[in-house]
């Protein structure tokens, strides 16, 4: 059987990705609707539920059912991302700088001016400034699914320009985890968390292509992560950096991703969207929205967003830096950059590890579906204007791809 061309392998992720975006909307549709019900007593029991994992004395595991969530399932998640950021840089659109400067430029700037806006409005309401990364990230199953939607009047290129763009911008956001919202470490956790590591580095360079090992290593390895203070979503990450892109015949990296695809885009997203979009509207008028916190998250979004990723686009095609993709023009380049503010939820997921307040994480949610929703409409309204056909906006330094 013939292995997939980069070429179709994109259009095949992307297609997945849009159908998953439209099931995450409904989801967080739902959790909403709950939210501001009759039924959020209920909704709020369930995701405080205790559950406890422990093998004997040495491993104790006790977090209500959302943590399980936003610690576990989203592991895998991030697996799933740790997969495609190794074979964007090994095989795909990274493995080269003619082909990753122009997303790098515009995600640099997508994540740098989000930052500044709402460090901005919340210079003087310090207790907020741990927020600063929220409005940085970019929700990439949205914003696809939202493409979806636009049908042809989209290239495909565009759809590519956003994927590259938000793989990157997760890097950024795995950076940003790992360095900044780490609590105090247990290095014997730590150190024991290089006996898998150590275990998989050995089963990538004697070239196994089974998966099973690697998951089993994983799974002890989020364990040691989980109890040394380090965010146990990142062992997903340095788990995926071990899987072999290719093993003679054998491809166990992409066999992976494409069985663990489904999963994350049609079951773990959706719930981690129905267990973190909940939240209630009773008595939360214009001035809640309108108070520092999920001010500054809003317009880091919607703002932030626009200014930091077209501006960064403009200035290296200006610069002759990076060109823009055949038949992008620069109105679709803006929508894209309205896209990108569509923060949900990588942005709900920093915001939970940065508050433990209740309030502060009410106004996170408040601030990052409002963003999200003024991004998306924005977004979506540009680009149904926009012509793939139009090259009348032919952009300074574009060059046909040869």
């Amino acid at each position: 059987m013939t292995q997939p061309t980069p070429t179709e392998r994109l259009i095949e992720f992307i297609g997945g990705e849009s159908a998953g975006g439209i099931v995450l909307i409904a989801a967080a549709a739902i959790a909403l609707g709950i939210a501001n019900s009759p039924l959020l007593g209920s909704y709020e029991s369930v995701l405080a539920t205790p559950v406890s994992f422990t093998a004997g004395n040495l491993v104790a595991i006790d977090k209500p059912l959302l943590l399980w969530i936003n610690d576990g399932l989203m592991a895998l998640f991030f697996f799933l991302i740790g997969l495609e950021v190794k074979r964007e840089i090994v095989t795909g659109q990274l493995r080269s700088w003619k082909q990753a400067s122009l997303p790098v430029y515009a995600a640099l700037g997508g994540m740098i001016v989000p930052a500044l806006v709402f460090v901005a409005f919340n210079t003087g309401s310090p207790e907020n400034l741990d927020g600063w990364a929220i409005p940085a990230a970019t929700d990439i199953a949205f914003a696809l699914g939202l493409l979806a939607l636009l049908g042809s009047r989209v290239p495909v290129a565009l759809k590519a320009l956003l994927l590259a763009i938000a793989i990157i911008d997760d890097i950024g956001a795995i950076a940003i985890i790992a360095l900044f919202y780490t609590e105090n470490m247990n290095l014997s956790a730590l150190a024991l968390a290089l006996v898998p590591a150590v275990g998989m580095l050995l089963l990538n360079r004697l070239g196994v292509a089974r998966t099973i090992p690697y998951f089993l290593l994983g799974a002890f390895l989020w364990i040691c992560v989980l109890k040394s203070g380090v965010h146990a979503t990142l062992a997903g990450v340095v788990t995926a950096m071990f899987v072999p892109i290719a093993t003679g015949d054998e491809r166990p990296l992409e066999r992976l991703e494409h069985a663990l695809h489904p999963w994350v885009a049609f079951l773990i997203l959706p719930i981690f969207a129905f267990a973190n979009a909940g939240v209630s509207f009773a008595g939360a008028g214009l001035e809640a929205l309108l108070a520092p916190l999920s001010l500054g998250i809003a317009a880091g979004l919607v703002l932030g967003k626009q200014i930091g990723v077209f501006g960064a686009c403009w200035i290296a095609a200006k610069t002759r830096l990076a060109t823009l993709p055949p038949d992008v023009t620069w109105r679709h380049v803006y929508g894209l950059a309205c896209l990108a503010g569509i923060g949900f939820t990588m942005s709900l997921f920093i915001g939970g590890l940065a508050f433990t307040d209740a309030d502060q994480i009410d106004a996170v949610k408040m601030g990052v579906l409002t963003g999200s929703l003024i991004s998306a409409v924005i977004g979506v309204t540009v680009l149904a204007t926009a012509s793939p056909r139009t090259v009348a906006e032919r952009p300074v330094g574009h060059t046909q791809a040869s």
